[in-house]
């Protein structure tokens, strides 16, 4: 029986496009956008921040080393702001809203760093969870099996009662693989309410 919701953050609730991000930074130079792609959101020092052993100042300080200064500025707004060029998955906070209704338990369970208790009230529909686990605080990211294991633990819940839902496949197989059911979320929130009902919740 489906008892509790596990969402992930970036992809579900939030929109999280490094891409678009960088879009809206209307660079001049051809190939700035690109590597500050490069340089922040696809470093090995990003993962390191959802693992929780850098924070942002430390990772600016190294992106700043691999960048020319003129981009500083707007590495910086990468870092430390792009929550705030994010924008709400349509629906979510509808969603979250109905099953707390629903008297379903709702929990956020996200790779991210140390920062995200900073942002995370500001996301529509953060305000119907019971809970959240972050990545940084533990030094383990998902699809690990030890990270469902803590938020299973913290959240004092049977994995078989509970649905995952990600944007990204591989941490619902992870998520499957603990014992939970997993759902790859594609941005449409109707299609996941479909899926919930068919397990059994009127939402």
């Amino acid at each position: 029986m489906l008892r509790s919701i596990i969402f992930d953050m970036g992809g579900v609730m939030t929109e999280y496009d490094p891409a678009y991000f960088v879009g809206t930074l209307n660079l001049q130079e051809p190939g700035d956008g690109e590597l500050l792609l490069k340089e922040i959101f696809r470093s090995e020092d990003w993962k390191l921040g959802d693992l929780g052993e850098i924070d942002e100042k430390e990772l600016e300080r190294r992106v700043f080393a691999r960048i020319p200064e003129r981009l500083h500025a707007p590495a910086h707004r990468l870092i430390f702001g792009w929550n705030e060029i994010s924008r709400p998955v349509p629906g979510m906070a509808e969603l979250a809203r109905d099953l707390k209704a629903a008297g379903l338990g709702v929990y956020l369970l996200s790779n991210a760093s140390v920062r995200q208790p900073e942002y995370w009230k500001a996301i529509p529909g953060s305000e119907y969870f019971d809970d959240t686990l972050v990545s940084a605080f533990y030094g383990c990211l998902k699809p690990s099996k030890e990270i469902f294991e803590l938020a299973l633990n913290r959240f004092s819940l049977k994995a078989e009662e509970c649905l995952f839902v990600d944007d990204m496949k591989v941490n619902a197989e992870g998520a499957a693989a603990a014992g939970l059911m997993g759902y790859h979320f594609t941005g449409d929130a109707d299609a996941l309410r479909q899926a919930i009902r068919t397990l059994g919740v009127n939402v």
